[in-house]
């Protein structure tokens, strides 16, 4: 390998760190910590009042407090999935995940979202969700078992109910 690979690589691998410490930095300095899920590119993100959020490796995420009391409350996800678990009363003011397609919010569940081609697509497995375009205030709400895909444009959201098998596929991403 020649001293340029090496730079490369070294330099690559520098990156990586670098955004794995400024994610973790952001997590401590809202009230959460990262663990490692043994054996995977996963990592579950422990916050205040019980919020957790196993996140798919390679995901692109911010997470923010809207209210700045302190505690987060919204995820910014570009890229990849997360599957949120937020127990009733966890977050009074309630929990969203914002996508460049869609925004997700919820009170009370467990539910998934992913980015990907062009699309967000949100399922719920407890609790309710109300997905809706950034642009839009109409939108749908997601019981169990429900799912949307939410694609550019302005056309109606439409609520379907997932196959096991996407369901299956979805969560076997999170190690579920």
């Amino acid at each position: 390998m020649s001293a340029r690979d090496r730079f490369f690589r070294s330099l690559v691998a520098g990156l990586f760190v670098g955004v794995f410490w400024v994610d973790a930095a952001l997590a401590q300095g809202a009230g959460c910590a990262f663990e490692p899920e043994g054996g995977t590119s996963r990592q579950i993100l422990r916050c205040q009042e019980g919020l957790t959020i196993i996140v798919e490796g390679g995901a692109r995420f911010t997470l923010a407090d809207r209210d700045r009391n302190g505690k987060v409350d919204t995820v910014r996800l570009r890229r990849k999935a997360l599957l949120l678990d937020a127990p009733a009363g966890s977050i009074p003011a309630g929990f969203a995940v914002v996508t460049p397609q869609a925004i997700a919010a919820a009170r009370g569940t467990k539910w998934a979202v992913d980015v990907g081609g062009g699309k967000t697509s949100v399922f719920v497995l407890r609790g309710r969700v109300a997905v809706n375009r950034p642009a839009s205030r109409a939108g749908v709400v997601l019981a169990p078992g429900d799912g949307v895909d939410v694609e550019a444009g302005t056309g109606p959201l439409t609520v379907k109910r997932w196959p096991a098998k996407r369901v299956s596929a979805l969560l076997a991403r999170f190690g579920q």
